[in-house]
């Protein structure tokens, strides 16, 4: 009996313990993306961005994207089998003179060359026709692997942005004087085909551009929180847009409205920007506070969440901007 009393009470501790999980889960994941990590960020989408003083631990990979995932080259891809075989590869001239070199040096052996029959002056002048015709083809072997190797290190040395990042956070709790310029638009703008390293603000981020950022914020979660998706498409790529409308219509489907009000900034620091093609990328670390709590559409009666209770959240969300355009949000990855 006492066993049995055990094994009862054990059972009744992990089922409330998973039924706590389970809660706390849904009331961590019901703004806007729900706790997950979804988007892309250019090249960058499956690289994990650097790590700031707002959000210190490495970014969560991205879950859901548009983006293709690249893959390693396995052992049986054609891929693999070309790199493999490829320094083999001598090429028809490097071929060529090794077996003349080679037939040469096997006839000189056997008292002949290449002009074998030959004695006397004659052999002298044939061991030197050989020599010289030996070194004619190793030159101009050569010549042929310089040129077709040039165009491979075209721009290979070519400058490079390695400077650190400068500047401040965004940080709502000490005021507009939070904000920051992280990096000189100057020659960072400038250098728009440079290859960014990853933490160096590499487009010159500044005042206006953070306060673009926390506007985005603002209005995208409260959009999500109206389940106005003419406006969330407005402020997002047409890959979040879509995302955040399938959301939106899984609570139509339970009979629910996720509200969210009152969105803060709290604190938000830049991790990178960079530039492909003519396109911006800005990922920014964003810790902010809201009122999030979910309703049935029937009587509005609170399912999850507090309406009066504020909540705070910290991600990581990029923006792009394109040539001409405004920033809007093209990914979200959870701290």
């Amino acid at each position: 009996m006492t066993q049995n009393n055990k094994s009862r009470r054990s059972r009744t501790v992990v089922v409330l313990a998973a039924l706590l999980s389970i809660a706390a889960t849904t009331a961590v994941d019901a703004r806007a993306g729900k706790g997950s990590s979804m988007g892309s960020r250019g090249s960058r989408t499956y690289d994990a961005p650097a790590t700031t003083n707002t959000a210190p631990g490495t970014a969560a990979p991205m879950q859901r994207s548009a983006t293709e995932q690249p893959s390693a080259a396995r052992p049986g891809a054609p891929g693999a089998g070309m790199q493999q075989q490829a320094p083999a590869r001598r090429g028809f001239f490097g071929g060529l003179a090794g077996g003349l070199l080679g037939a040469g040096l096997f006839g000189m052996l056997l008292g002949g060359g290449l002009f074998g029959g030959l004695g006397g002056i004659a052999s002298i002048i044939g061991l030197l026709l050989q020599i010289a015709l030996i070194g004619g083809l190793i030159w101009l072997a050569v010549r042929f692997f310089q040129r077709r190797n040039q165009p491979a290190m075209a721009g290979a040395g070519g400058p490079m942005n390695r400077g650190p990042l400068n500047g401040g956070p965004l940080n709502r709790e000490q005021g507009p004087a939070g904000y920051g310029r992280t990096g000189g638009g100057g020659a960072a703008a400038a250098s728009r085909t440079v290859k960014t390293p990853k933490g160096v603000d590499g487009v010159g981020i500044g005042p206006a551009d953070y306060e673009a950022f926390e506007k985005l914020l603002r209005e995208i979660q409260t959009a999500y929180g109206r389940e106005d998706k003419a406006a969330i498409r407005s402020l997002t790529t047409p890959e979040m847009a879509g995302y955040f409308a399938q959301e939106l219509d899984d609570n139509a489907a339970r009979g629910v409205v996720n509200r969210i009000e009152d969105v803060k900034l709290l604190q938000g620091d830049l991790a990178e920007s960079w530039r492909e093609g003519a396109v911006d990328y800005a990922t920014v670390a964003l810790r902010y506070g809201l009122v999030d709590y979910t309703v049935n559409k029937a009587d509005e009666q609170v399912v999850d969440g507090d309406r009066t209770k504020p909540s705070e959240g910290v991600e990581i969300w990029t923006f792009q901007r394109p040539a001409g355009g405004g920033w809007v949000l093209s990914a979200i990855q959870q701290s």
